[in-house]
């Protein structure tokens, strides 16, 4: 493809996964609380999990965006995808957000494995986001000139 410069778009990647990375943190803070709160038999302020929630909404839009982003950047700079080990990283990351974010829809009393599965689900994350990272900056040198 004979298209312009991609450097806005790699800022545009770049800012969106600092701010993943950002809301990934808040997400872990406000899950603690909520964690915390609840084991001493409290009930937490409506606002914290609403929060959460908000918080969540907005990673998974930013790891869309961050899909939607490397998609277009790949397929416009190289014509196909499939360059580097990034694209699985990315793939994963996508899944294990969506997973989280479907099973922080289910928890309640009744379903104790939404639970289970949102916290182990974001714990595994972790490492998918330190992944997508490292793979990430491999790709960002490939642009610089």
């Amino acid at each position: 493809m004979n298209l312009p410069s991609f450097l806005w778009l790699w800022r545009a990647a770049a800012w969106s996964m600092g701010f993943s990375l950002l809301a990934y943190v808040l997400l872990a803070m406000t899950g603690v609380w909520m964690f915390q709160v609840r084991s001493n038999g409290q009930p937490y302020p409506n606002w914290l999990r609403s929060l959460h929630y908000l918080i969540g909404g907005i990673l998974a839009f930013l790891v869309l965006f961050l899909l939607a982003i490397g998609l277009v950047g790949t397929v416009g700079h190289y014509g196909s995808l499939g360059h580097s080990t990034h694209l699985p990283a990315g793939l994963i990351v996508v899944a294990l957000v969506a997973i989280s974010f479907w099973s922080a829809t289910q928890i309640n009393p009744e379903r104790g494995w939404a639970r289970a599965l949102h916290i182990s689900t974001n714990l595994i994350l972790f490492l998918g986001f330190i992944w997508v990272s490292v793979t990430g900056w491999d790709v960002v040198q490939k642009y610089l000139p």
